[in-house]
């Protein structure tokens, strides 16, 4: 039987991109980037600090809107959006885990879990704490669900925020240094829980990061230089 050609768009498609800053003197950021992304995917943006990985990010997380060119999201422009659009596809696609995980240290541990859910304006309460405690299963903190975030160290801050990240199951997390605040060992550990994610459920991770270590682990690195893409490959299958 022949093999039936998958004709549905990427998940995630960048088209001539550019960013640009300044009002009279025009800086571009950004020059033209061309990019797309499947499910299921684990890719590493690397690059040298102003390289353009933060802009491009942004972009991606339709946090800022791009001077021309267009962000696909599962084929859908997202140009001509409203804020309110864009702030509800946000919120459907797209999880965030950052190097310094932003969690609100007065709320406990499920609180500040439950952040996305409340943003999305879902206010069913048993639904919303059902949510809670799988994605804290998920990432082995279910102890610590009302714990205050401080009384946390950074590795379970790092995994709260993981678990943040994941209770709506976006199809794309973007992930910005994820491990650059934590030693090496609790690193390995961060980056492998993301691997499982990225396995079990399919998720796929755009991971920005310095470390040469987890850009050798993942699937693709795509690397950034001067706002253009200077290089993107594929590691080998069982690499």
């Amino acid at each position: 039987m022949p093999e039936v050609e998958d004709t549905s768009p990427p998940l995630l498609e960048l088209r001539d991109l550019r960013k640009s800053y300044g009002d009279k003197i025009k800086t571009e950021v950004l020059h033209g980037i061309n990019l797309s992304f499947g499910s299921g995917e684990f890719t590493a943006i690397i690059g040298p600090s102003g390289s353009g990985k933060s802009t491009l990010l942004n972009q991606i997380g339709l946090l800022d809107r791009p001077t021309s060119g267009s962000v696909l999201v599962q084929g859908k422009k997202t140009e001509d959006l409203s804020e309110e659009e864009l702030t509800t596809l946000r919120g459907r696609t797209l999880g965030f885990i950052f190097q310094f995980h932003h969690l609100i240290s007065a709320l406990t541990v499920t609180e500040n879990v439950l952040m996305p859910l409340w943003l999305s304006g879902l206010r069913d309460r048993e639904v919303a704490e059902k949510a809670a405690k799988e994605a804290l299963a998920h990432v082995g903190l279910e102890e610590k669900a009302h714990v205050r975030a401080d009384e946390l160290s950074g590795g379970q801050q790092q995994r709260v925020a993981i678990a943040r990240a994941l209770i709506h199951h976006p199809a794309i997390i973007l992930a910005d240094e994820p491990t650059g605040n934590l030693d090496s060992k609790t690193a390995d550990s961060v980056f492998s829980l993301m691997r499982r994610f990225n396995a079990e459920l399919g998720t796929t991770f755009l991971i920005v990061t310095h470390d040469p270590r987890m850009a050798e682990r993942c699937d693709r690195v795509i690397r950034i230089e001067d706002g253009v893409v200077a290089s993107d490959s594929w590691r080998p299958k069982g690499g």
